[in-house]
């Protein structure tokens, strides 16, 4: 299972073919699979909170089929991770949203779960 924060969502879906070539290629083998790409609440709010306002109907439905693809399980921001999102906060000095991804990221400490966090400049 690959954990992908909204960063990557973001860049997935309204990336210029050269930025999504590498997340597509990452993600390739996921296709098919059900609930091999975790996201949380926090990335569906992230990455709508631009086309909701401009009332960008095609970019919100782009989104919708996202969230609602088989591959993707949307994890629930739980008390718990609060709590450990908090911890890393405090520790790493994390920004809160990141903190929160990396708390969601793994639950119980799964080894399996990878956090696919890269540092690319903003979009334009």
């Amino acid at each position: 299972m690959i954990y992908a924060d909204s960063n990557i969502l973001i860049r997935l879906v309204e990336g210029l073919p050269l930025v999504r070539a590498p997340i597509e290629a990452r993600l390739q083998p996921l296709r098919g699979l059900s609930n091999s790409l975790a996201t949380s609440r926090l990335s569906r709010l992230e990455c709508r909170c631009k086309p909701l306002p401009a009332g960008d109907v095609l970019l919100l439905s782009l989104y919708e089929a996202f969230f609602n693809g088989q591959e993707v399980q949307l994890l629930e921001i739980t008390g718990e991770i609060i709590e450990k999102a908090t911890e890393l906060r405090a520790n790493l000095n994390l920004k809160t949203p990141d903190a929160i991804h990396l708390a969601n990221s793994c639950p119980g400490h799964k080894p399996e779960a990878q956090v696919l966090k890269w540092r690319f400049s903003p979009l334009p």
